[in-house]
């Protein structure tokens, strides 16, 4: 019977079946171009399958031409997911003819074509490559620095295509023939097909590199290094891989290997890859340095004595590249010392280098050309060289031009067979391999098709794993040979047709691939006996290959194909465990032996179910250990418990047909036989135990252990790792069938090893399975002897729950032995008590010896610690306590909720503890896994969220509300449909005032025009009467885009495949009452020309900044939203400068750039210089300074021509170049701007309109160059700026005009008499805020008192009043501290003489004075008080402050007052409407983005006066103050940082345009630059269960100042934060919500991220809360408290409330199913109480996971009341949870 059973072992079955077709042929005749691929119909199929050895091209026909037949070939590998993880399917390349099929299909799923791409020539190859992409240092990727961009190669005979996964395509074109592609981890390497005329000549000539490198397909393809080893001077020598009888075989991305065979010498060598160091760059591109003249080098002795040299090997090596030029005649170029070389290098690879201009008379080699070796060039010799007759005259021109290729990557050499004597010519390897042992020994192994076989090569890495070590060759005999991945063997087919698996080099099973070749409808359907194999069926395996996990194809005689699966090693967990743990005990040679013998019976035909596995493998290890299992009674029975397959179970033991005592004496041995005996019923019905006979022989000697098996001097070991996988099966509740059955097999152990603590320890544990088992096996005291007793093997039994109890008591405990890679959880829960329990922050951050005792087998002492790299957690958080450091180690080595759900209660305790710790308090910053391992969804997910790339959230599309609602769907756009209305309806909750703003800012509609007839007015009339009013109310509606550009600032993600809705600007009216048209293009009254070009400019830039930066938008579709008609020019020009204030620009290409400016439309130029301006803020960038100086003529050398650059322009360039250069106060630029600040009118008149805007550009650019610099401008002393500034604003004679413009400036202008002194009117705006900008911050006092207001009569005569109020806001600006927030600060800057004499705003009648001028007077002191309040408005932009807010109300309302007061016209109209909208701006500015109301209601008022003094540039203020108000819809808040302030300064520049196409002051583009100073501040909570947001209270604490100390506020989020840098910390408060904190001393950037991304901070709700909207006064909550505080009557919680409390769907249908009272429960109400009041513990503490442990804890408590407890286990977790308890009790006692 046994020899039966033995002999079948050999044999096992391979699992599933299935014929293989590969899926691209099928596809291809279906494709477009199927044609030209019928030609395959035609082939008998068997010609198609020869096998072509070379691993990349499997499959492909060898010496078959193309027109005699289609090739075919394809490539299978393991499906690969977007994400990365292993996926179960195989991916398949399939090419024929010029088409390359990409597909992914497996047997569970159907094949599908991925990808399909046709070429235009014939495809030699494709392959799958990675290439990494390095990224720029300005973009911080936290994973490395590169990105990998997943490619598929596709090679042809020209060029090489490459096609990424993205959808990114590239080609690159190949200057040489390529013989062969192989993927390397860096990128691809190429072959080049060497060709017969390069056999060596008579003649000494350096070959050409015949390998390349190419590590992205836009590099250069580069030839390969090679370092092999000592030269002949003994140091390794670094060259070209030129040895064309060189051939790659094989190739490796990990380990970076290349196995190459050289022709020649037949033999295979091995190298390792990698990237070249500079060093043997620098030694390959070595220069020569016999330096000499060409003439004398030309001649041919020393030229010959120079070739000598290189021969003899005294330089490193000849060069393989060192001359081209010989293969081309004419071009040679040998002596210029820069270019000759006498190391390797490329020296005339240089010469054709890329920078070579044709003209110099030599053919020109750029690009391909240089690689281009043809083979009808001149005979190579290369003494010939000299006699060229232009050899000389070249040099001395390419000299200067070479360039060197710098090779990428080199390979060192490793290993070289040993020669063999008998050798034959062709024994290449046709498949090379890299396989693993079950042991985890790695080979290399090359199948040799000439001698039918395969070497293996063994191989590991060194101990510092720097490099690879080769052992010894074994050759197995073998036709074909593939490795299978997933259990670490190798499938060898024999020469006689047999299939066998190798592990190693270790012969392991037959394998039969038979009993399930039933299913294959191909093959001849024959009645068969059990042990047939192919050969019967007149067909047999031909070849093997497409190895994929466990899965590979083998080709039949009869050229069909089918694949099939190699079954696993062991699919119980229990099993896999031990035969891990016992592998890593044993001897390799030993563990192998185990293994295989293990397959071979685990495998057999018809193998065994799940169930008898484990029965199989005690049976299989005992027998390997010399027990005699068909006569011990437990293992015997073991085969008739399990079900057995029927094809076992005969052949096992054949039973008589009659019944035999021994089938009695078995069943009252039986377990369930003594099960029963103890049962209460046997007891009621008076049953007498039976006795049972023993069977006789259980006693005798003959079950000795046979000593000679293979495990038997092993038995100690072996026992003592199957107690610690015991003890580690302990720790997972799930496990439970399996540690009862391990039992067994240790008791008996235990017993013949003579154990007797751990027999102790088992009867201990497990009482009923151990009483039961008696029988031992003798081992005779003789062979005792030879057992190996390992030295870990410790006489008490170790026991993890012991442990822990005597940690949680504080007693000192030994450390505890752990398996690495067996037992991870023993050693987690070891560390983690140690971490949590005993406070030793040490134990998790080193190696942990302390408390761990590491087991190896002997001979593994060398290998170092690997498995603990994985624990260098990030230390980026600063932990404070135990418990988050414990959780965050926990997270860092893989530990998950899933993994503490399994582990029993009372060790998982101590662990949950922690867990509940941090979930109270956590930090905003920890990694995605830590939150979700404390259950705080909220931080998961926005640490899920940060993790995404820049773009837009998915919550943010969540959020957008992008569909309009159906009433604004019908009416045209009016530009603000995108709103987030979500948010503002949060935010503005109690009015309308959202719509309301929508109402004054829309400019899409006609306005309504209402003029009443008067009776004496005649119909002509008052048609123009009704026209002129339509004009007044335009040059309201013209200003009106500018607020909606503010209103509506980045709340939009345009599609990129729809241009840019642009609404139109109406300028027409209706009048009431019939609602006919008003229009201004009747020609009854005088319109002024271009009037509307601004406003459609204002227009298309509000509609450009509604993009939101984060929108994914490129070149293509800027210019796809380019208008057909000339018309919208200017919004297109608009929407220029829109794209880049919002940082798109950068995207648009140069070239287009160029195209817009070339057309001059001027418009265009303006908005598109700005745009890349503000993209590239502080910069410096030299391509567009380059580009703003062609539109500057004093940047342009003096003897340039002179550009007719519109005026305009050149003030929009000028404000550029401040923007570009903003802050590096460069030198060259300051000194112009300085100049420019008083450029004179040309001579012919050239500078004269309008210079007030331009010397104001020149000013504020100057500013922005040396914003906030102060004093401390390094190297511009001798500019004087500050003196020069002073001169400009107070006047005086002209300096000198130094520079290079002097020229320019030397004969006055002939029409503008200014004589010698400077024009004050012109100049003093620019230096004014000049040196507000340079000073700004510097509280600098010299400075400020020279921007003083004049306190005598007299000075004030000389100052234009409009300019005391740039003085003063300078003077404010400087002395930044000292502003205050009230109105007596703000009079203090009104000096004396006026404050005494001039009319206070409030007063009714003027004062009489006779030498006084009042109107100086008045005029001086609104503008001053206006000054103040500007600067204080800049002070507290976006704080929000109470006390601005009401001291510039206070201001407002006076100016009103003074409007309609009799004194006005004093003042004068004009001069009061200036200063009122300058309150009005700073208002907006304190409150930006905030929708304060009672500015609102301002605005509204000023937006319903048109008409009288209202201009064009005062409806602009005050739309501007309303956009400040509602900045981005609420959710943008302006910065006071140096660099906003200086983009505010422009933008609300205090003198307004008159009319709308005024821009003598200030260029009106500029008005948009308030961009730069709008940040996003607003915090949207979003909950995280229902995905919407909701309020939440917030307490942000400021950091202390000068001003105040550290204080505290409560927010109601949606808010706008303060500015970041006032902050120490934000948290989100209880009790509503789970607390959050946000700790902004660690740095803003977290923060700063949420905030762009819409400002989404996930918040969760606390159970039994209800979130603010439903229950805003908390009254509802109350009720819910009131249950949580009432705790005597339990019972008064219905489960129906539950609800209220959670939304975990677990915990609701608990409560349905276990605390819902039924009729007449009886005794199950204590269960039913007990279990509802556990359920509301849980709830209201929310700690839901406790609920298990809480019932588990009863459930143990009930079986020990009942004495049934028939193991110790849950006694001793209610032992753990008591321990960890008592120290709590007495602490809290």
């Amino acid at each position: 019977m046994s020899n039966n059973y033995e002999e079948r072992v050999t044999m096992i079955a391979a699992g599933d079946l299935q014929e293989f077709v590969p899926f691209g042929r099928d596809h291809c005749k279906h494709h477009p171009n199927a044609l030209n691929l019928q030609l395959r119909q035609l082939q008998p199929a068997s010609e198609l399958w020869s096998s072509d050895g070379a691993a990349g091209l499997v499959g492909s026909l060898q010496e078959v031409t193309i027109h005699e037949k289609q090739k075919e070939s394809w490539l299978l590998r393991r499906g690969v997911s977007d994400v990365g993880e292993e996926v179960e399917y195989d991916e398949e390349l399939y090419v024929a003819g010029n088409m390359v099929i990409w597909s992914k299909g497996s047997k569970s799923q159907a094949s599908a074509v991925y990808k399909a791409f046709t070429v235009d020539s014939p495809v030699l190859q494709a392959l799958w490559c990675d290439f990494t992409v390095p990224q720029e240092k300005s973009e911080k990727v936290n994973n490395g620095d590169e990105v990998v961009e997943k490619c598929i190669c596709i090679l042809q005979s020209s060029c090489i295509n490459v096609h990424s996964v993205e959808g990114k395509d590239y080609i690159a074109s190949l200057p040489f023939q390529v013989a062969n592609v192989w993927p390397t981890k860096y990128g691809l390497l190429f072959e080049r097909s060497s060709t017969s005329h390069e056999v060596p000549l008579s003649p000494p000539r350096e070959p050409l590199p015949t390998m390349f490198s190419m590590l992205h397909p836009l590099d250069e393809i580069t030839p390969l290094v090679c370092k092999s080893g000592a030269g002949v001077f003994g140091s390794a020598r670094v060259q070209y891989v030129a040895d064309y009888t060189l051939r790659i075989v094989f190739l490796n991305e990990e380990p970076s290997i290349v196995m190459t065979y050289d022709t020649v010498q037949s033999l295979h060598a091995v190298w390792a890859l990698r990237r070249v160091k500079p060093e043997e760059q620098s030694t390959v591109l070595k220069f020569s340095e016999q330096v000499g003249t060409p003439q004398h080098v030309a001649t041919s002795s020393s030229l010959t004595a120079h070739l000598r040299s290189l021969s003899k090997g005294d330089s490193p090596m000849a060069s393989p590249f060192q001359n081209y030029s010989s293969l081309h005649s004419q071009s040679r170029s040998v002596s210029s010392p820069s270019v000759h070389s006498r190391s390797p290098s490329i020296s005339n690879m240089a010469a054709l280098s890329r920078s070579h201009s044709p003209a110099l008379g030599v053919q020109s080699f750029s690009g391909v050309q240089r690689f281009n070796f043809s083979s009808n060039t001149q005979s190579p010799r290369r003494h010939s060289v000299s006699h060229s007759p232009n050899s000389a005259s070249s040099d001395s021109f390419l000299a200067p031009e070479t360039e060197p290729i710098v090779p990428e990557l080199c390979i060192d050499h490793l290993w070289t067979e040993t020669i063999m004597t008998m050798r034959e010519k062709n024994s290449q390897a046709s498949k090379v391999f890299i396989t693993t042992d079950l042991c985890g020994q790695k080979f290399l192994c090359f199948l040799v098709e000439s001698q039918l076989q395969l070497r293996c090569v063994k191989f590991q890495e060194s101990n510092d794993k720097s490099q690879l070590i080769f052992g010894s060759v074994t050759n197995i005999q073998a036709k074909d040979a593939a490795p299978v991945e997933s259990i670490d063997t190798l499938l060898v087919l024999e020469g006689n047709g047999n299939l066998v698996l190798y592990s190693g080099v270790v012969r392991g099973v037959l394998l039969s691939p038979v009993p399930e070749l039933r299913d294959s409808s191909k093959l001849p359907d024959s009645s068969y006996i059990d042990d047939c194999t192919f050969q019967q069926l007149g067909t047999f395996i031909h070849a093997v290959r497409d190895p994929v996990h466990n899965r590979v194809t083998l080709e039949l005689s009869n050229s069909s194909m089918v694949r099939i699966t190699i079954p696993e090693i062991a699919t119980s967990e229990l099993v896999k465990r031990c035969l891990q743990g016992i592998k890593s005990i044993l001897p390799k040679e030993i563990a192998v032996q185990m293994l295989v013998k293990w397959y071979n019976a685990y495998n057999a035909p018809g193998g065994p179910s799940y169930h008898s596995e484990w029965s199989l493998f005690v049976t299989c290890l005992m027998n390997m250990m010399g027990y005699n299992t068909d006569r011990l009674t437990w293992t015997r029975n073991l085969d008739f418990e399990g079900s057995l397959s029927p094809v076992i179970a005969p052949k096992k033991a054949r039973p008589s047909e009659t019944g035999s005592d021994e089938d009695w004496e078995y069943l009252l041995n039986s377990d369930y036989h003594r099960n029963l005996e103890s049962h209460p019923l046997s007891r009621a019905l008076r049953l007498d135990p039976l006795e049972t006979s023993f069977p006789k022989d259980d006693f005798s000697p003959s079950l000795s252990l046979d000593s000679s098996t293979l495990l038997f001097t092993h038995i100690p070991a072996i026992f003592f790792v199957l107690h610690l996988i015991y003890e580690e099966l302990k720790l997972n509740s799930l496990m439970g069938e399996g540690i009862r059955s391990l039992v067994v097999l240790l008791v008996q152990l235990a017993r013949d090893l003579k154990l007797e603590a751990y027999i102790d320890y088992y009867y201990r544990e497990y009482p009923a399975l151990v009483k039961t088992s008696r029988q031992t096996c003798i081992i005779d005291q003789a062979q005792t002897g030879f057992m190996h007793h390992p030295s870990f093997f410790s006489a008490e039994p170790p026991s993890i729950f012991q442990w822990l109890s005597s940690c949680l008591k504080g007693e000192g405990a030994q450390p505890y032995p752990y398996l690495p890679g067996v037992c991870e959880r023993s050693k987690l829960v070891v560390l983690s008590v140690a971490l949590y329990i005993l406070g030793d922050e040490s134990a998790v951050s080193n190696e942990a010896s302390h408390y761990l005792f590491r087991i190896t087998s002997g001979q593994r002492k060398q290998q170092t610690e690997q498995d603990d790299n994985r624990y260098s957690f990030r230390h980026s958080t600063s932990v404070s306590n135990l418990a988050e450091k414990l959780v965050i180690w926990m997270t860092s080595v893989g530990f998950t909720l899933r993994d503490l759900e399994s582990l029993p209660f009372g060790v998982a305790l101590p662990i949950r503890d922690a867990v509940y710790h941090c979930r109270e308090q956590p930090a905003s910053d920890w990694p995605e896994a830590v939150c979700l391992l404390i259950g705080r969804q909220d931080l998961s997910k926005q640490a899920c969220e940060g993790n995404l790339a820049k773009g837009k959230s998915s919550v943010a599309q969540g959020l957008s509300s992008d569909v309009p609602s159906g009433a604004e769907a019908e009416e045209d756009d009016d530009g603000m449909n995108d709103m987030n209305q979500e948010v503002m309806s949060l935010i503005w909750s109690e009015d309308l005032r959202v719509q309301e703003v929508r109402r004054l800012l829309q400019s899409a509609h006609p306005v309504r025009v209402s003029v009443v007839q008067m009776p004496e007015v005649s119909d002509h009339e008052y048609i123009e009467e009704k026209e002129n009013r339509l004009l007044q109310l335009c040059q309201r509606t013209m200003a009106l885009p500018l607020g909606r550009g503010m209103f509506t600032l980045f709340s939009y993600h345009p599609v990129p495949t729809e241009p840019l809705p642009i609404p139109k600007l109406n300028l027409t009216g209706r009048a009431p009452p019939r609602n006919t048209t008003v229009d201004l293009n009747s020609g009854n009254i005088d319109v002024p020309p271009n009037m509307a070009c601004w406003a459609s400019f204002h227009n298309g830039v509000a509609a450009g900044l509604k993009i939101a930066p984060a929108s994914q938008i490129d070149s293509a579709w800027i210019v796809y939203n380019k208008p057909k008609n000339a018309e919208l020019a200017n919004e297109y020009a608009g929407f220029l400068m829109a794209l880049g204030l919002n940082g798109h620009l950068t995207k648009l290409a140069t070239l287009n750039i160029h195209d817009y400016l070339t057309k001059g439309h001027e418009m265009t130029s303006i908005g598109l210089l700005l745009g890349v301006s503000a993209a590239k803020l502080g910069t410096m960038d030299m391509a567009i300074t380059r580009l703003l100086s062609i539109h500057i003529p004093a940047l342009l050398p003096p003897t340039s021509t002179e550009l007719d650059v519109p005026h305009n322009v050149q003030v929009a360039a000028v404000i550029g170049i401040g923007l570009v250069y903003q802050g590096t106060a460069h030198r060259h630029t300051a000194e112009v701007l300085l100049a420019e600040i008083g450029r004179p009118p040309g001579p012919e008149m050239e500078y004269c309109t309008d210079r007030e805007s331009y010397s104001l550009a020149a000013g504020l650019a100057l500013g922005m160059v040396c914003l906030g610099h102060g004093s401390n401008l390094i190297g511009m002393s001798d500019l004087n700026v500050p003196e020069q500034l002073y001169q400009y604003m107070v006047g005086g004679h002209k300096r000198f005009q130094a520079g290079m413009h002097r020229e320019k400036h030397k004969s006055p202008s002939y029409q503008i008499k200014e004589g010698d002194t400077i024009n004050v009117d012109v100049t003093c705006p620019g230096a004014t805020l000049a040196l507000a900008m340079i000073y700004l911050k510097t509280n600098n006092r010299s400075i400020a008192d020279w921007l003083r207001a004049p306190d005598t009569m007299y000075l004030l005569d000389f100052v234009k009043p409009e300019f005391l109020l740039l003085r003063t806001l300078a003077r404010c600006l400087i002395l930044w501290d000292d502003i205050l927030p009230n109105s007596k600060w703000v009079d203090s800057n009104v000096p004396q003489i006026i404050r005494e004499n001039s009319i206070s705003l409030h007063a009714t009648e003027l004062p009489s004075s006779e030498d006084l001028n009042l109107e100086t007077l008045a005029q001086a002191h609104v503008y001053i008080i206006a000054g103040a309040c500007l600067s204080l408005g800049f002070r507290f932009a976006g704080s929000e402050n109470l006390a601005a807010f009401n001291c510039l109300f206070k201001f407002a309302k006076d100016f009103m007052k003074c409007l309609s007061a009799p004194t006005a016209s004093v003042t004068g109209h004009y001069n009061l409407e200036t200063c009122l909208s300058v309150v009005l701006l700073s208002l907006a500015m304190v409150m930006a983005g905030s929708g304060n109301l009672k500015v609102l209601q301002l605005c509204r008022f000023m937006h319903k006066k048109t008409g009288g003094e209202m201009n064009y540039g005062f409806h602009l203020a005050h739309h501007m103050a309303l956009g400040l108000l509602f900045l981005g819809g609420g959710r943008y808040s302006l910065s006071t940082s140096d660099s906003s302030i200086a983009a505010l300064l422009c933008a609300l520049y205090p003198h307004f345009p008159i009319h709308s196409s005024d821009n003598r002051y200030h260029l009106q583009a500029l008005r948009h630059l308030y961009v730069l100073a709008a940040e996003p501040r607003l915090l949207v909570p979003v909950d995280v269960d229902t995905n919407t947001p909701c309020y939440t209270l917030l307490e942000v604490t400021y950091k202390g100042t000068q001003w105040y100390e550290e204080t505290t506020e409560e927010l109601m989020a949606p808010t706008l934060l303060p500015e970041l840098h006032l902050l120490k910390q934000i948290r989100v408060k209880g009790p509503r919500y789970w607390e959050l904190l946000i700790d902004l001393s660690k740095g803003t950037h977290q923060l700063k991220s949420i905030l762009s991304k819409d400002g989404i901070l996930y918040v969760k709700l606390r159970a039994g809360q209800l979130s603010y909207k439903e229950d805003p006064m908390g009254w509802r909550s109350l009720l819910a408290q009131a249950v949580t505080h009432r705790n005597s009557e339990t019972r008064a919680f219905k489960p129906e409330t539950i609800s209220a409390f959670t939304s975990d769907p677990a915990l609701l249908s608990f409560a349905d199913y276990f605390c819902k009272p039924a009729v007449n429960m009886g005794q199950k109400q204590e269960i039913l109480d007990l279990f509802s009041s556990i359920l509301y513990e849980c709830v209201t503490r929310e700690n839901p996971e406790m609920l298990p442990a809480y019932i588990a804890i009863d459930q143990a408590v009930r079986i020990l009341e009942r004495k049934e407890m028939s193991e110790t286990f849950e006694l001793w977790q209610i032992k753990l949870v008591l321990e960890f308890l008592a120290p709590e009790a007495t602490r809290r006692g």
